[in-house]
């Protein structure tokens, strides 16, 4: 059974043997204990208590000015590429055009641009003497700090699927923090129509000018080929001369056509003119002798008639002479060449005109055949020097067409883009302010949860400080506690005398 009990008093440390064994302490011996250390706990207490209170009492009165604006989607949120129509109209959903705003408003360069308008000295009135008398180069980092600073202050709400956006911003002073957020929502109405539609793009324009220089060259390269190769008009002439082929070529065929034909009517003309006399019997007279007698003979019959009768020997003898003589006719033996006369033959002198007519037709024809073969010649070879430059004609062509369409096209769009900058200049009409910043009238201040936070934590720190103290002195500290860890009933307590 041990004895430290007995023999040891409760400031004296323990024995070695008797580590093993811990005190055992009640909830009652606790508040013992700490009662015990109610003047240590009590120091803490008021040390940090006091701290606290301190730096509470530091803690100024701030003023939050409210204000949000409505945003929807505009026209400089609508894409419209440089070059060419791809994606063109493409647009972003609301959500992202209030994310871009919100990142617009809270940006460092806009929240720079209020502190220079209103003056630093205005939005950090603290720190406006040491501003003043600062150089270059610190008032940069003053700036840069304030900007920081600012932007601490600066509170940007936003929900999903609201065109709503809200700002705070706080200051300790109310007016200061109505002008700071004010001059913020006019900065920032300028400033993104700086960053959305920027006034000093240029790019259009030098574009466009590039393009115009190269279409100067391309014109001086087209009218230079031109006059070297002695065109007018390219398209014109070529057009001119392929019509020309086609009259020149119908031409010539025809001339040959009517050239075979008079030939062949020559030829034929010429071996009639072979087989015709050129002189024939103009006139022939014919004797009429026998038929004068043969009807002076039936005149004399008829006389005789009149004297004789039909069988009377001389009305027979002259019947005779008459039968004799019209077989004679009838036979033509009574038949006598008369006068005659012989000249040019007729036939023969229209063949011959006609071959003469003929021949002049051949030669004209031929002549004519040769002009057309030397006009069809030179058209065609004149084609064909036209066809060996129409690939250096239509590279040049395409590539004046394709700049003049570049530089009408970049006009256009230059133009367009200057009007809607100075329409978006005047006005944005997607962004409303609903609600401009006014001086509150009340202030928040940090002074009571300060106050409440640091006597909770001074309680807390003190309390563990009591405990600490309490759990670290030696031995057993109270009869019930000494009792519960060694098992024994405590007769009798003493109290320990202390040295003088």
């Amino acid at each position: 059974m041990s004895t430290s009990a007995w023999t040891s008093v409760p400031h004296d440390p323990p024995s070695r043997r008797d580590w093993a064994a811990r005190a055992r302490y009640a909830p009652t011996d606790f508040i013992t204990l700490l009662w015990r250390e109610r003047w240590l706990m009590l120091g803490v207490f008021l040390v940090i208590l006091f701290l606290g209170a301190a730096f509470a009492y530091t803690l100024k009165k701030t003023y939050t000015a409210n204000s949000s604006l409505f945003v929807r989607l505009g026209q400089e949120y609508v894409y419209e590429p440089r070059a060419g129509d791809a994606a063109r109209g493409a647009v972003p959903d609301v959500d992202q055009v209030i994310q871009s705003e919100s990142e617009i408003l809270g940006s460092g360069e806009l929240r720079e641009r209020v502190i220079r308008k209103l003056g630093f000295a205005t939005v950090f009135p603290d720190a406006a003497a040491k501003y003043a008398s600062a150089n270059p180069e610190q008032k940069r980092k003053m700036i840069a700090q304030g900007r920081d600073s600012v932007g601490r202050s600066l509170k940007i709400e936003t929900a999903p699927d609201n065109s709503i956006i809200r700002l705070s911003f706080q200051h300790q002073d109310p007016e200061t923090a109505e002008k700071v957020l004010n001059t913020l929502l006019e900065e920032y109405l300028i400033y993104r129509r700086s960053l959305l539609i920027n006034d000093d793009d240029k790019v259009l324009a030098r574009q466009r000018d590039t393009f115009e220089q190269r279409l100067a060259e391309t014109d001086t390269a087209y009218q230079a080929f031109l006059q070297t190769n002695d065109i007018g008009d390219f398209t014109a002439q070529k057009t001119a001369l392929t019509q020309l082929q086609a009259q020149v070529e119908a031409q010539k065929y025809s001339i040959d056509a009517q050239l075979q034909d008079r030939q062949g009517r020559l030829a034929a003309v010429q071996a009639e003119l072979a087989r015709t006399p050129s002189e024939a019997v103009l006139y022939r007279d014919q004797d009429m002798s026998a038929s004068s007698k043969l009807a002076q003979l039936k005149l004399d019959r008829e006389g005789l008639l009149a004297r004789y009768l039909p069988n009377a020997q001389p009305v027979r003898d002259i019947d005779a002479q008459i039968a004799q003589l019209e077989q004679g006719v009838a036979s033509g033996r009574t038949n006598g060449e008369g006068a005659r006369r012989s000249g040019p033959n007729p036939i023969w002198q229209t063949l011959q005109s006609t071959r003469n007519d003929l021949t002049a037709e051949v030669a004209a024809l031929r002549q004519s055949q040769g002009a057309y073969a030397m006009q069809v010649q030179e058209v065609n070879e004149r084609l064909l020097r036209l066809s060996q430059l129409e690939p250096q004609f239509n590279q040049l062509t395409r590539d004046r067409d394709v700049l003049s369409a570049n530089v009408r096209d970049f006009t256009v769009k230059e133009q367009q883009d200057e009007a809607q900058r100075q329409m978006s200049a005047e006005s944005s009409d997607n962004i409303r302010i609903v609600q401009r910043a006014v001086a509150p009238s009340q202030g928040k201040s940090l002074q009571k949860p300060v106050m409440v936070l640091a006597l909770l934590f001074a309680a807390f720190t003190a309390a563990c400080a009591g405990l600490v103290r309490m759990l670290l002195r030696p031995g057993l500290q109270t009869p019930a506690s000494a009792s519960r860890t060694l098992g024994l009933p405590v007769l009798a307590t003493a109290g320990v005398k202390r040295a003088a």
